[in-house]
């Protein structure tokens, strides 16, 4: 009796799988980039990510195999203070976009494990509240750097 659950079992656990990593299919990156600053300064990481899918999913953080921290970030601005605060999630709309962007919210890495310099590429793992992730590749551009054209 035991024997036929078994393969009854794993075949579900296989569609369920698929099922999950299927809303992660409709998020596209696009413009990605680092901006590198002198020594072990932590670097910022912009990106837009673009929905096609007819739900939205928010971006939870990522991982590095360059960067030993990587934290989720929001910069604002108000009387005359430049503040940057971490933030849990951020919320890519159905059919629409986020942007990771200078003076908003961006990746911040920390405690690099090898130096990176301008036209370096680093990949990062995007991770999702739903756990799926996105690997995308980000091109090192030098500490002057103001948009994400290339």
């Amino acid at each position: 009796m035991r024997a036929v659950h078994l393969p009854l079992l794993l075949a579900g656990l296989l569609l369920t799988g698929g099922a999950h990593a299927s809303v992660a299919e409709h998020v596209h990156a696009s413009h990605a980039w680092i901006r590198v600053l002198p020594g072990n300064l932590p670097a910022g990481a912009y990106v837009t990510l673009s929905n096609d899918g007819d739900k939205a999913i928010a971006l939870s953080g990522a991982n590095s195999t360059t960067y030993s921290e990587v934290m989720l970030h929001q910069s604002s601005s108000e009387g005359g203070m430049s503040r940057m605060a971490m933030v849990d999630s951020l919320s890519v709309p159905a059919h629409g976009s986020a942007v990771l962007a200078p003076a908003g919210y961006h990746l911040m890495l920390t405690k690099p494990m090898r130096p990176v310099k301008p036209g370096d590429s680093v990949r990062l793992i995007l991770r999702f509240t739903d756990g799926s992730t996105l690997a995308t590749d980000f091109l090192a551009r030098p500490a002057n750097a103001v948009d994400d054209s290339h």
